[in-house]
């Protein structure tokens, strides 16, 4: 009995003792969300004259999909549910920075971002329309407490084909608690006519990210940049491996080099999107290398995760487990987008 109190007593002692050290060691941390979104096609009930006829055969009221005003605001309900949910495990204020594709014009994103579950945050939009064949956009949202704007554009991705028409990369240059960041959100060209007869696309369009990472740096070596989006393309991909210059190893950076979490998820087999029962991790987040270090006096990467909750995977049916899209094979469904987001943190010292 001596030597179990003794023992219990030796317990106490040292637990106490590691609580005292952990609490002296542990520093108080910035974090901030970002994140990336395909939103599946979010496009309204309108027809614009100016929209593809794709558009305008489906995603109206009396198109093929019978897109109705009910469906459209469902369908932002969901979206801004989601969106309340990404990085809120970590942070109350959930995500700051978020880059979205698959979105019709601006209108659609003003009703997201007043829809109640997200309507406090106050985002704020950037947001160019495409020369897009479907009419399909990309754009970021921001929460302006945290992140302030200073410069936007849109580079249009230029091949020799005169028809070749696709999503402009959005470029969003601001200050991010101090420290100067660039944020590009890119939806590269599809595998449609097949992933071998479509990777110049694809090449071409992570060449035109890459020139534009570089040329920000060579303006200003310390600017830290993020690359983020629907790449159609895996972590191990030409364009992505090659072409962006990317590993998924903090130690194998060097000079010219990306760094691309993603590449992790990869190879567990965890993906954000799925296809004939392969799942691949076509979302992603990159950066550059001024982001990754021991040195949190500033923003460095911390984690990279999948919002993958079960809500937003199909339960039944021939394509149980794969996310819960709005529409399947033109039946509505009601679900969320046929796309996990991918989020990344950011943390640094207070």
């Amino acid at each position: 009995m001596l030597k179990f109190k003794i023992v219990l007593l030796f317990v106490i002692v040292l637990l106490s003792a590691n609580s005292y050290l952990s609490s002296q060691n542990k520093s108080e941390y910035k974090i901030v969300c970002v994140a990336f979104y395909n939103l599946e096609n979010l496009f309204d009930t309108i027809i614009d004259p100016d929209t593809s006829k794709i558009l305008q055969e489906e995603f109206t009221p009396k198109g093929k999909n019978a897109w109705t005003g009910e469906h459209y605001w469902e369908k932002i309900g969901n979206m801004a549910k989601v969106i309340s949910e990404i990085g809120t495990d970590v942070t109350p204020d959930g995500v700051t920075v978020l880059g979205v594709s698959e979105i019709e014009n601006i209108s659609v994103l003003e009703d997201l971002v007043k829809d109640p579950a997200i309507k406090d945050r106050n985002y704020k939009i950037v947001h160019y329309d495409s020369p897009d064949k479907r009419g399909i956009d990309v754009g970021l949202l921001y929460q302006e407490k945290y992140f302030t704007v200073k410069s936007s554009r849109s580079v249009e991705l230029v091949m020799d084909d005169p028809d070749f028409k696709t999503r402009d990369q959005l470029l969003v240059s601001g200050i991010l608690d101090g420290e100067e960041i660039n944020f590009i959100v890119n939806h590269w060209p599809s595998k449609r006519g097949g992933e071998k007869r479509t990777m110049p696309k694809r090449i071409a369009a992570a060449d035109l990210g890459k020139h534009i990472i570089d040329s920000l740096s060579g303006i200003n070596p310390n600017t830290k940049t993020i690359l983020m989006g629907d790449l159609n393309d895996n972590p191990f991909s030409v364009s992505v491996k090659k072409h962006l210059n990317t590993v998924g190893n903090e130690q194998d950076l060097v000079e010219g080099t990306l760094f691309n979490p993603m590449e992790t998820f990869e190879k567990k087999g965890i993906g954000t999107s799925a296809y004939r029962d392969v799942w691949s991790v076509i979302d992603q987040i990159i950066l550059t290398p001024n982001l990754i270090g021991e040195d949190k006096s500033t923003f460095k990467f911390h984690k990279a995760s999948i919002f993958n909750k079960k809500y937003l995977i199909q339960k039944n049916g021939k394509y149980a487990n794969y996310p819960f899209r709005t529409y399947s094979f033109g039946i509505y469904k009601g679900g969320y987008s046929d796309h996990f987001p991918v989020l990344i943190y950011l943390i640094k010292e207070k």
